[in-house]
C-alpha cells in the first residue's frame, strides 16, 4: 500500500485512546511510531477489564487495538534520569514528540518541549489535551465522555429534554478518536510546513475543540442566535414540515431513515417506489410547497406503506429511488455491509494468541484506492530490546538499564 509517511519517526510518550489513536493513523500511513510504555505497568488501557459491559479477552484487545496496532513498544520509566537520558536519544531521531501528558507532568517528567528542542531543534511537538494548553485549566485532566461529549454541550444537545438524565455516547473512544484524527492532520500539516520552511512548530488538540468543530454549525447557531438546538424524542414517520425526514419502521421490526431534504425532485420517485404513484399527482401533495403544508396527511401514507414490507425488501427496492435513505444498521450490521467492504474499511491483523485474525477499522484516509495494511498492537515493552539495539546501544548498557529498572 501507499505509505505517506514512510521515513517519519515519531516518538509516542502517552496513554489511553487520544492521543495514541492519532499516532495508528500515522502508523497505519506508513510512520514508524515508537511507544513509550512503562516497563512494570505499560499502558493503563491495558488493565481494561471489561468493556460496555463486554469481559475483554487481554489477547483480542479491541481498544488496544484501536489505539495502538502498527506501533513498536518500548518499555522506559520516564521518572528516572536514565530513562529520561533515553528519551532524549531517541528524539534525536524523531520526526514528532506525541504526548497527552498534564504541563505539570511533562515539567515534572523534563519532557516538555524545551526539555525534547534542546536535543532536536527541528522536532515537531504535538499535545493532546482535554481542555486545551491555555487558560486556567490547562493542567485539568479528562476523558471524552467528560471534555468531549459533556462539557461542550454535546450531551445537552444530543438529549431530549423529556429524559430525566444525558444521554451517553455509546462508542468507546468515541471524542478520542475524532480528535485522533485531527492530531494526526495537524501533524501532517506541520510535517508539510517545515520542509517548506525548516520551521518546527507546536501542534496543540484538546478534546474540547475537537468536541466544538464536531458541533460547529450548533455552535454558530447558538453564538449567533443566542438560542441552542435539541433532540426531540425520537418517533416513527416524518418531521413536522418535512415528511420525508424520518425514521419509519419496517414490517420485521427494522428502520429505515429517509432524510430526502429536497422533496421536490424526489417526490414522484419516492411515491412510485412506494407503491403510492398516484400521490405523485394529487394536487395536495405535488410539489414541494404542499408537501410541507400537508406533511401529516404524507408522514401517514408512508408509515403505512414502509409497514408493509421487511427490510430486507426495502434495501434492494429502494436502489433506484433518487432521494437519500439508509438503513438503521447496528455496528455488527455494519461489519458485513458490503459497501464498507468494497471500501476496504475493515482491515484484518494477525491476533497474539495465534488463533483467527482479528478485524479492526481502518483509519478513514485511503491513498490510490488502496488497502491499508498493518500489524498488531505490540505486547507491553515487545520491541525494548531490539529497538535500542537498532539504535546503537550496545548490550552492556542494556542489561545495565534493565537492572537499575529504567528499562523492560
Amino acid at each position: 500500500m501507499t505509505q505517506a509517511m514512510k521515513g517519519v519517526r515519531v516518538l509516542e510518550v502517552a496513554q489511553f485512546i487520544f492521543a495514541p489513536s492519532a499516532g495508528v493513523i500515522l502508523a497505519e500511513w506508513g510512520a514508524d511510531v515508537v511507544k513509550i510504555e512503562h516497563p512494570v505497568r505499560g499502558d493503563p488501557q491495558r488493565g481494561l477489564a471489561r468493556l460496555g459491559g463486554l469481559a475483554i479477552n487481554p489477547d483480542r484487545n479491541p481498544v488496544l487495538e484501536h489505539a495502538n496496532r502498527g506501533k513498536r513498544s518500548v518499555g522506559i520509566d520516564v521518572s528516572t534520569a536514565e530513562g529520561q537520558q533515553l528519551i532524549y536519544e531517541i528524539a534525536k531521531t524523531a520526526d514528532v514528540f506525541l504526548t497527552n501528558y498534564l504541563p505539570s507532568h511533562r515539567q515534572k517528567l523534563n519532557i516538555d518541549v524545551a526539555h525534547i528542542r534542546a536535543v532536536n531543534p527541528k522536532i515537531i511537538y504535538a499535545r493532546a489535551s482535554a481542555y486545551g494548553e491555555k487558560g486556567p485549566e490547562r493542567d485539568v485532566g479528562g476523558f471524552d465522555v467528560t471534555a468531549f461529549w459533556s462539557r461542550s454541550g454535546l450531551a445537552h444537545a444530543m438529549t431530549p429534554e423529556e429524559l430525566a438524565a444525558p444521554l451517553m455516547p455509546g462508542v468507546g473512544g468515541f471524542g478520542d478518536s475524532m480528535g485522533g484524527m485531527n492530531i494526526a492532520a495537524g501533524i501532517s500539516a506541520a510535517l508539510f510546513h517545515r520542509e517548506k520552511t525548516g520551521e518546527a512548530m507546536e501542534i496543540d488538540v484538546s478534546l474540547l475543540s475537537t468536541a466544538w468543530w464536531v458541533s460547529g454549525i450548533g455552535v454558530n447557531t447558538a453564538t449567533m442566535s443566542a438560542k441552542g438546538t435539541r433532540n426531540r424524542m425520537p418517533h416513527v414517520g416524518g418531521s413536522p414540515s418535512a415528511p420525508f425526514i424520518g425514521n419509519f419502521k419496517t414490517s420485521d421490526g427494522e428502520t429505515i431513515n429517509l432524510f430526502t431534504m429536497q422533496p421536490g425532485p424526489h417526490f414522484r420517485s419516492l411515491f412510485e417506489h412506494l407503491g403510492l404513484a398516484k400521490l405523485a399527482d394529487d394536487p395536495r401533495f405535488n410539489g414541494a410547497e404542499v408537501l410541507m403544508q400537508n406533511w401529516e396527511a404524507v408522514s401517514a401514507h408512508l408509515v403505512k406503506a414502509f409497514a408493509a414490507k421487511p427490510l430486507a425488501y426495502w434495501r434492494e427496492h429502494l436502489k433506484t429511488y433518487s432521494g437519500q435513505w439508509a438503513p438503521v444498521q447496528s455496528i455488527q450490521d455494519f461489519a458485513s455491509d458490503a459497501q464498507a467492504l468494497a471500501n476496504d474499511m475493515l482491515i484484518e491483523v494477525e491476533a497474539i494468541d495465534g488463533g483467527a485474525p482479528m478485524q479492526v477499522a481502518r483509519g478513514p484516509v485511503q491513498f490510490n484506492k488502496e488497502a491499508a495494511t498493518t500489524t498488531r498492537a505490540p505486547q507491553a515493552s515487545e520491541h525494548t530490546e531490539s529497538f535500542l539495539m537498532e539504535l546503537g546501544l550496545d548490550w552492556d548498557r542494556i542489561e545495565k538499564l534493565k537492572a537499575s529498572g529504567a528499562i523492560a
